[in-house]
């Protein structure tokens, strides 16, 4: 920077993958590189605890303002701020805002845009489209988890929702086990099960795909089951169910959506492992009792069994952990582990950092200017 003079640099979506934010391969080691910082505690995100997920605007049911939007599913606006250290060493935050309502318009349930800071003096570096880049960062951390936990020899994946989200963490999977032969998927809709069927076939000639008509179908014989489908919160008992015998014996099963088991089986003979404890713990924190009413990830349905008294905090592994080597990737071959993926906002700046020095090195973007001098310094 060649201060006072401030200039950033805008990149739109056809930037950013003009820039390689669809390098799934690249985006996996990214986020492998971003659980080593974050086991070792060179990061921030928002709150006192430095682990909040972000901060969000909901809105009420009823308002006497008449312009006020109401809640619905999936409406808010959502703030989501970070410093992940080198070799990143960035500042930014993702801005988050969400409607279902959108899709009537042709536009994506959440439209997402990142901004890239210096970390000394918090000057803009870039503004970016982030659908892209925050739907992929999601697969790749899945496919971390894949990485380390699914058999080597994994031949089959489960997919229940077919979305976005899905898409990119059987990306995410077929980079880490490109042995994958079959695909099940498992949706609501007619035309979200052929698109999906579609993007299978085109983009992973060879590999079998085809719909199965419920849970259990996706979940039996799969090596791996990903879950990636919207759910209403608020009652537990509605959330999508998975039951233990129909899970094969040494398969990983990743959420990062709705996902419910029984008690007993977390309890007792399931292996829990998040991708960051803390972000589970912070959740806990901000939202008990019953954090998970209102976040209905399967790890924070552990948190509320420990604040419970029903389990201990030494049954719950982190990730990062596992990748530093201070625990064991496996404590039985067979062991089902059920990994909790909840997104956080260090993600993004990981792998926006990248893509950004990416359009850097090949003039991709517009540079934009903020001031030539501020007239209020």
């Amino acid at each position: 920077m060649d201060y006072p003079r401030i200039d950033f640099l805008y990149l739109s979506e056809e930037d950013m993958i003009k820039a390689g934010v669809k390098d799934m391969a690249g985006c996996v080691e990214a986020m492998e590189e971003m659980f080593k910082l974050l086991k070792i505690g060179d990061y921030r995100m928002g709150g006192a605890n430095g682990n909040s997920h972000g901060c969000m605007v909901m809105f009420p049911e009823k308002s006497p303002f008449p312009e006020m939007p109401i809640d619905g599913p999936d409406r808010r606006y959502m703030a989501m701020p970070a410093y992940l250290g080198a070799p990143f060493d960035m500042a930014g935050m993702k801005w988050y805002g969400s409607n279902v309502a959108n899709k009537e318009k042709g536009l994506p349930r959440s439209i997402l845009t990142l901004i890239l800071n210096d970390k000394d003096t918090g000057a803009p570096l870039a503004f970016m489209s982030a659908n892209i880049l925050s739907a992929y960062r999601t697969g790749a951390v899945p496919g971390v988890g894949f990485k380390y936990f699914a058999k080597e020899d994994a031949a089959t994946i489960g997919i229940v929702g077919p979305g976005v989200m899905s898409k990119t963490a059987l990306a995410a999977a077929m980079a880490v086990r490109p042995g994958l032969k079959t695909v099940k998927v498992k949706g609501r809709g007619k035309a979200s099960l052929d698109a999906f069927i579609q993007y299978v076939q085109e983009e992973y000639p060879g590999v079998e795909v085809y719909a199965v008509d419920s849970i259990e179908e996706a979940v039996r014989d799969s090596d791996i089951v990903s879950v990636s489908t919207s759910s209403p919160t608020g009652d537990p008992a509605l959330y999508p169910y998975i039951a233990e015998e129909w899970i094969k014996p040494g398969a990983v099963i990743e959420s990062t959506a709705a996902l419910r088991f029984d008690d007993d089986f977390i309890i007792n003979r399931a292996r829990t492992v998040t991708d960051n404890i803390k972000l589970y713990e912070a959740w806990e924190e901000e939202m008990k009792p019953n954090a998970y009413h209102i976040v209905p990830i399967p790890a924070v349905r552990v948190m509320d069994l420990i604040a419970e008294g029903r389990m201990k905090s030494e049954q719950v592994d982190d990730l990062g952990d596992v990748i530093m080597g201070k625990i064991p990737v496996h404590r039985d071959p067979d062991e089902i582990v059920i990994y909790s993926v909840g997104g956080m906002p260090i993600e993004d700046i990981a792998w926006g950092t990248i893509v950004y020095r990416n359009a850097l090195a090949k003039g991709i973007g517009v540079k934009l200017n903020l001031w030539e001098t501020p007239e209020l310094a």
